[in-house]
């Protein structure tokens, strides 16, 4: 059976890069940089736009880490919406997008590649989000996948499903409150 991961502390990461700790960052890049880069991928549909992308968010990462605020979410829910944030940003106006020089990123890229083989706790991540997402209602779970995977806005999601907007807000609400509860 294959070796896993000890549990990774996403918050005392991003608290270390708010002190201007550099091992933090390199840290939660080695940790999270492929799945961030699907999900700047999966907005952007351009893999070299995705990569300045996933390369801007992680120093927003790091510019912004203090404002993390444990009370509002978890860390690394706080680290995917950073990397959603930015990707929906560069659709919404690639004019501006601003790709910062993080060589150093790049450097953790390949160390990152290099230990592509090993194995993490991921897969149950992946498996357990997967069995609570099918608990839910097709229609809201469109809604959360739509919101969540694709980037889209509640209005433009109302408008794909032909659902009143305050019904589409309401359904991603409490949906995502099941897949809290689901998967604590």
């Amino acid at each position: 059976m294959p070796a896993t991961l000890p549990p990774f502390d996403y918050e005392a990461a991003l608290l270390a890069c708010a002190r201007g700790e550099r091992f933090a960052l390199r840290a939660l890049y080695e940790r999270e940089s492929r799945w961030l880069l699907g999900v700047a991928l999966r907005i952007v549909r351009d893999r070299e736009r995705a990569e300045d992308v996933l390369h801007d968010a992680f120093m927003q990462v790091w510019e912004h880490a203090a404002t993390y605020q444990p009370a509002l979410g978890s860390a690394r829910g706080w680290i995917y919406t950073v990397v959603r944030h930015a990707a929906l940003k560069a659709v919404r106006d690639p004019g501006r997008m601003q790709v910062m020089d993080v060589t150093e990123l790049t450097a953790l890229s390949d160390a990152q590649q290099r230990d592509a083989g090993a194995e993490d706790d991921r897969a149950l991540d992946t498996d357990s989000l997967e069995r609570c997402l099918q608990r839910l209602d097709e229609s809201r779970r469109a809604c959360v996948v739509h919101a969540f995977v694709d980037g889209y806005t509640h209005e433009q999601i109302a408008a794909r499903l032909n659902t009143p907007l305050g019904t589409v807000k309401s359904w991603i609400k409490r949906s995502l409150a099941s897949l809290k509860e689901c998967l604590a």
